[in-house]
């Protein structure tokens, strides 16, 4: 199990980027917190195994639920393994 991470920038916020990530993570299997940031960026802790968060990462970085979305910027972090209950959106 692993722990990531992502730190997303664009045209993320207000436009159902953070349920967008938490249905994805839930039909996945991932497990984390979604966040809006100040700085107009959203903030993803995501844990799983390593091919759910590479699959998780590849539908965040290219978002076809909406036509609103647009990542321009997606920086990916290694953390110590972090368990979660469920993946939530931090509000």
């Amino acid at each position: 199990m692993h722990t990531q991470r992502y730190l997303i920038s664009g045209r993320v916020q207000g436009v159902g980027f953070r349920w967008t990530a938490k249905q994805l993570a839930d039909r996945i299997g991932v497990t984390g917190t979604v966040q809006n940031l100040g700085t107009g960026q959203v903030a993803i802790v995501a844990s799983g195994a390593a091919a759910a968060l590479a699959n998780f990462r590849r539908h965040l970085q290219h978002p076809q639920l909406s036509p609103w979305i647009k990542v321009v910027s997606f920086d990916v972090t290694d953390l110590p393994f972090r368990r979660f209950a469920d993946f939530s959106i931090i509000i």
